[in-house]
């Protein structure tokens, strides 16, 4: 019985489309300081200000409003 490589394992991507990228592309990940410091750096970018929900509440209000003069 043969064995078959694992689809895991880091020389050998399972599935066709990683198998036709380049090398560099499937590289292993990043230690794990550096990967924790990047997430904290895009939730920070990510986080909503108060303009932001005021601009949000703001076109949520107006389309609720059309949507009820259109229907009644």
């Amino acid at each position: 019985m043969s064995r078959r490589a694992s689809i895991l394992a880091p020389g050998n991507p399972g599935h066709p489309f990683r198998r036709s990228l380049p090398r560099h592309v499937c590289r292993s990940v990043k230690p794990p300081a550096i990967e924790a410091a990047e997430n904290a750096r895009a939730k920070a970018a990510w986080q909503m200000t108060g303009g932001d929900w005021r601009s949000f509440l703001s076109a949520y209000c107006t389309a609720l409003v059309v949507s009820v003069t259109f229907i009644a």
